[in-house]
């Protein structure tokens, strides 16, 4: 049994920092895939020279084609144009699916048992893309949104609560975007309901900057969040390759659940060796109900615009 081998594609801000992040753990040796000349090949010789100095065996190889992406465990899709300020995830809609759609093109046919992890944006619509171009059953393409937004959550928690961010769990359902329905009923300090712990106009504020938690770092950067988003999807990577089984909102493609039909949308999943091995189905009030049907169609308008 070799290392497992994970292809990252993008060598950008984030399919980089997920390349680090995945050979700091160790998780399997590291294709790095990206159309210009020199940047995946410099990048995994940079970190490649980092290893023996943190003292990591997995290695990185930069292609600028596929045929080294072979047999791959997990195909990582972080390739396509970043946001800008003022520029909407929808305005992506139409770039970003022919890259995805190329991409997934390439890498299906080469790693056929391989699971998907979607980053590109706008990131519902993207998966329906590569699902779609792959032909991979539903099981084996998710989308990397939840985690990042449940983590902007708990970082604003702990943040007001002067806490760990180890003692804060939050849960944020819902499309990647605007829409996207953070629920603090289902958020805990240390298991004490988040509720319990801060008043109302306080967690009110935090879901408003958890929905604005990337445009709030575009318009700081100019460009797209990218240490939190490699680092949430490597943690959906992990859950695969070591069949952790472990419990993650995540964009799966809904079949019924949740009342929703034909739509990946954000929900909590356990995530395990055969990808999206399930999707949990939790009791969600009225309203929380309503702004979840509300952010599905936000989704299905993305998805409407898909050629």
């Amino acid at each position: 049994m070799g290392r497992k081998k994970i292809t990252v594609v993008g060598a950008g801000n984030v399919g980089a920092t997920v390349a680090e992040l995945l050979v700091l753990k160790e998780l399997g040796d590291v294709v790095l895939v990206d159309i210009v000349e020199g940047l995946p090949q410099g990048k995994g010789l940079d970190l490649n020279e980092m290893a023996p100095v943190e003292r990591y065996d997995a290695l990185v190889t930069g292609v600028n084609d596929y045929d080294a992406t072979q047999a791959s465990d997990v195909v990582v899709i972080t390739s396509g144009a970043p946001r800008k300020p003022g520029m909407s995830r929808d305005d992506l809609v139409e770039i970003n699916q022919k890259i995805v759609s190329s991409v997934t093109e390439q890498v299906a046919p080469r790693s056929p048992n391989a699971i998907l992890v979607i980053v590109a944006n706008p990131l519902d619509a993207m998966c329906t893309v590569a699902h779609r171009v792959s032909g991979f059953p539903r099981e084996r393409v998710v989308g990397m949104a939840g985690v990042l937004d449940s983590a902007r959550m708990r970082y604003f928690l702990a943040d007001a609560l002067k806490v760990s961010v180890e003692n804060i769990t939050a849960f944020v359902l819902g499309g990647h975007g605007d829409t996207m329905v953070p629920l603090p009923r289902y958020s805990t300090c240390a298991g004490i309901p988040i509720p319990e712990l801060l008043p109302a106009e306080t967690i009110a504020a935090i879901v408003e900057r958890t929905r604005n938690g990337g445009a709030e770092i575009v318009k700081l950067l100019g460009t797209s969040a990218w240490y939190a988003p490699a680092a949430a999807t490597v943690e959906m990577v992990e859950a695969i390759l070591k069949d952790k089984k472990k419990i993650l909102p995540c964009a799966a493609l809904l079949q019924g659940e949740y009342g929703l039909e034909g739509l990946f949308i954000g929900v909590p999943v356990k995530l395990g060796a055969g990808g999206v091995e399930q999707i949990i189905e939790i009791k969600l009030t009225e309203d929380e109900s309503a702004a979840l049907k509300k952010s599905a169609a936000a989704v299905q308008e993305l998805v409407n615009l898909l050629k």
